[in-house]
């Protein structure tokens, strides 16, 4: 039983079901929605450093005092909410954010082959392969990329760094204000909406029995295991199952006896005319990406974190169409209206995934956390818990994200 029906749940049920297990999902909407539909649709594992670094509580104070700055923080004296803001400064530091990258490379390792397997088993998803671009017009943010240069290097992803002129060579549209970047020649990226279109039809291909609109309101558990879960007047028995709700995870997980730190990190995307880059590219400052699709071009950006709401902030929105105006030659923001969507992106204090088997419960699981690096970590994710669900084989990669880092909802430690 997979609950959950966000690129996390959905490749995981694929990987599941592609074993020869008897696969449910049941997703409280239709599948694919949120922050599964409107992310930037990116494959890339050199773009997979954690949110909290050297630095990040100190620019969020000062982007706290600006309503279009690329982070907004609401104020709440909500218990957890501190907790969790403290756990984020506690993980704000260079030994523990370079500690998560390795981990996250390594997770990812595989998945662009995975992909290429996803399109061979008859998937049909837009995928471009032309790499991507981290464009900086401020050099102290360049020179902080180059620190974790050895640790990408480590998983065969030969970054080119460009200064100067070097990078309008690579791409002609950025312009003089763009002091340097870095170009990852092997990320790829997709049309997100399309990926979980496909992962969707190719699990009702496999017989999974995918049930929307069936928010889980109450779980049966029976001497430490979890014998069914209820939505509304339907009761679904399994055997097994695996928590993957992505931001709703928090409040999902305390109907399991757990408690895990998830809160809703809102992110927003439009989409607008087609613009001839070379390829995906970060306009790193800003915190906006820019993703060119055959049908048009995607910017998406901004972190909110506030409640579980997926409402429009026109500023913030405003602010991402902005953004190119500095980087790029000959940008003009849309003239006629556009529609901005939100997703609510599932982040942890330590900016890490949450998987592994929940709390003390024999037959639960959880997946969940991915933060803005879901479509990135999904295979990784999917093959790593499809061991451990079937098998009871625990990876070692999954050993930093083991939920028990977690007491009592909030983070224990950080290195």
């Amino acid at each position: 039983m997979v609950i959950g029906g966000g690129v996390i749940g959905l490749t995981t049920a694929y990987h599941l079901a592609r074993e020869g297990a008897t696969v449910t999902l049941v997703d409280a909407r239709p599948t694919g929605l949120g922050a599964s539909d409107v992310n930037a649709g990116w494959i890339v594992p050199a773009e997979a450093a954690p949110v909290p670094g050297p630095g990040v509580v100190l620019t969020s104070l000062k982007w706290m005092l600006r309503p279009d700055s690329p982070l907004y923080i609401r104020p709440s004296l909500n218990p957890s909410f501190l907790s969790f803001m403290f756990g984020m400064w506690r993980a704000s530091n260079a030994k523990a954010q370079r500690a998560g990258f390795a981990g996250h490379l390594a997770l990812a390792e595989h998945t662009v082959e995975v992909f290429d397997e996803y399109r061979a088993d008859g998937m049909d998803f837009e995928m471009h392969n032309e790499g991507l671009l981290m464009a900086f017009t401020r050099k102290e943010n360049l020179d902080h990329h180059l620190t974790h240069l050895d640790l990408v290097k480590r998983y065969g992803l030969e970054p080119t760094v460009l200064v100067g002129d070097d990078v309008r060579t690579h791409e002609p549209l950025l312009s003089d204000a763009v002091e340097g970047g870095l170009f990852f020649p092997k990320e790829r990226h997709v049309d997100p909406g399309a990926l979980a279109r496909a992962l969707h039809d190719r699990l009702v291909g496999l017989g999974v029995d995918i049930v929307e609109n069936a928010p889980v309101e109450s779980v049966e558990i029976r001497n430490g295991r979890v014998r069914a879960i209820r939505s509304g007047s339907r009761t679904f028995i399994g055997d097994r199952f695996l928590l993957a709700a992505g931001a709703w995870t928090g409040p999902l997980s305390k109907l399991f006896g757990a408690s895990l730190p998830v809160r809703p990190g809102k992110g927003y995307s439009v989409d607008v005319e087609p613009f001839a880059l070379r390829s995906a590219t970060n306009l790193s400052d800003a915190k906006v990406a820019v993703t060119p699709l055959s049908r048009n071009l995607r910017l998406a950006g901004t972190m909110e974190f506030g409640g579980l709401d997926e409402d429009i902030n026109q500023v913030r929105v405003d602010a991402i169409l902005r953004a190119p105006t500095t980087y790029f030659r000959g940008w003009e923001p849309p003239r006629t209206p556009v529609r901005p969507q939100a997703g609510m992106r599932p982040m942890t204090p330590d900016g890490l995934p949450v998987m592994g088997r929940l709390g003390g419960l024999s037959n639960a699981y959880v997946s969940t956390g991915h933060g803005m690096l879901g479509v990135t970590l999904a295979p990784g994710s999917a093959a790593a818990m499809t061991d451990l669900i079937l098998r009871d084989r625990q990876s070692p990669l999954l050993a930093p994200f083991a939920p028990a880092r977690f007491s009592g909802g909030r983070l224990a430690h950080a290195s």
